[in-house]
């Protein structure tokens, strides 16, 4: 693709990255395929291909930007189908991630817009305060019935509501600092991100991954300070917020490494760990932490890459076996398979254990989940939702196992199934206690019978 960009806007760095990433493009339109809102919208401008196209008209012309083109942006899940697809290398990522903080810096959204993005900026990244959030929004949904029925804000304000647990599991905070010994010799020691949303809505998730560690001889810490990874704010195009987070991790872990290093930074929400693995070019022009970043994000593994390393990683999962027989459809999140490029690992530890894994049709396409996607855009979120359990509900399954909290929260309430992290039925293979739900499950053994 032909860009025109003055010299003045190629000496800023994300411009100048942004350029390369446009002129790789070659207007092949394999991305419009794999896309999730073309699917469903069959716009142009909703593909890949034409927000590549708003975004260089964006940032070459400058100033404040259409409220068509931020519409079109806004409708990106992120969910980096298109990148799987594009024989070019296209990195659409950093592309749309610098279109998206463009429109944070030069656009100015309405009052109530711009209250409800900064309330969850807020919010999401605070576990302490996202819990006091669930609660009050658990009596909210007493009171639904009287929000008006139409408008945007009222939609966004109803999505919230209805992904509120009606009930929250007991807190099981990981406090910073915290040591989790290996069970006989110690042959790895890992730090393990603890993530934000996820301790309040799956505190089991966790509590599974240091059990499936420690029983393998890993030492799990959780230092001091780690925090949100960022990706929330970073999706909202408030970069400030999102390099402060990323500074702040790399800082922690380079603490917590006084005591010892690391072998991996471990994490078991997909849609952190992508983050994390960018924190390299996300911190490139720090010319303080830009190796450090550089280093974190290269020890950072997804829970079930990890695993699957297996010797390599001086863990032998080998004696995994499933305690009965299941159905298992296994959902690939979006930041995982897209994203982290992990594919084959989460489907071959749970077929090694003895899980019976069910392929889902349409499994490149994303849930609807996305960050806040289902909450700033409900209606394509809920198509997205209803088009991904429809199909899993004709896997003929008995449980749904995936590997982020995202898509376990907007899949989980539609599906007539448990749906699980795939780490809780690798720990109950291994030993652990069954995952909320499976005992409701007869499994094939005993539907046969």
């Amino acid at each position: 693709m032909q860009t025109h960009f003055s010299l003045a806007q190629l000496a800023d760095p994300a411009t100048r990255e942004s350029e390369q990433i446009l002129r790789n493009c070659v207007h092949c339109g394999f991305c419009t395929a794999t896309c999730p809102t073309y699917v469903l919208l069959g716009d142009e401008r909703d593909s890949p291909r034409g927000r590549i196209y708003l975004i260089k008209e964006m940032l070459e012309g400058g100033g404040t930007p259409d409220p068509a083109t931020v519409t079109h942006i806004d409708r990106c899940l992120s969910c980096l189908s298109c990148m799987t697809t594009c024989p070019s290398g296209v990195h659409y990522m950093h592309l749309v991630d610098h279109g998206r903080a463009y429109v944070q810096e030069h656009y100015r959204r309405p009052v109530a817009e711009r209250a409800l993005r900064a309330l969850l900026a807020a919010v999401l990244p605070r576990p302490g305060l996202f819990r006091l959030a669930m609660r009050g929004a658990s009596l909210a949904r007493l009171g639904r019935g009287l929000l008006p029925r139409g408008g945007a804000l009222a939609a966004r304000l109803r999505a919230m509501l209805e992904l509120a647990p009606e009930a929250l599991p007991p807190a099981q905070a990981l406090p910073g600092g915290s040591v989790f010994p290996a069970e006989g010799p110690r042959r790895r020691r890992v730090a393990l991100l603890a993530g934000c949303v996820q301790q309040t809505l799956a505190p089991q998730i966790n509590a599974a991954t240091i059990r499936l560690l420690t029983r393998h001889g890993c030492e799990v810490v959780v230092p001091d300070g780690l925090g949100c990874c960022g990706a929330l704010v970073h999706h909202l195009g408030r970069e400030a917020d999102a390099h402060a987070a990323a500074r702040a991790n790399v800082r922690a872990l380079r603490r917590a490494e006084a005591a010892g290093a690391f072998d991996a930074l471990l994490v078991n929400a997909s849609g952190c760990g992508t983050m994390l693995k960018d924190y390299g070019f996300l911190l490139r022009e720090d010319p303080e932490l830009a190796g450090a970043a550089a280093d974190l994000a290269a020890r950072t593994r997804d829970i079930s890459e990890f695993c699957a390393a297996g010797a390599a990683e001086g863990l032998d999962l080998s004696a995994a076996r499933a305690p009965r027989p299941l159905r298992v459809a296994y959902h690939a999140a979006c930041s995982l398979q897209h994203g982290q490029k992990v594919v084959a690992a989460p489907r071959r530890l749970l077929a090694d254990a003895g899980f019976e894994l069910r392929e889902i049709a349409e499994g490149h396409l994303c849930c609807g989940s996305a960050g806040t996607y289902n909450i700033l855009q409900p209606e394509l979120a809920g198509r997205l939702r209803d088009r991904k359990a429809g199909h899993v509900g004709r896997t003929g399954a008995d449980v749904l196992a995936t590997g982020n909290i995202g898509c376990l929260t907007q899949l989980a309430p539609v599906l007539e199934m448990p749906a699980v992290h795939t780490v809780e039925l690798l720990d109950w293979a291994t030993g652990g206690p069954a995952p909320a739900g499976l005992d409701l499950v007869a499994g094939p053994l005993a539907a046969a019978g």
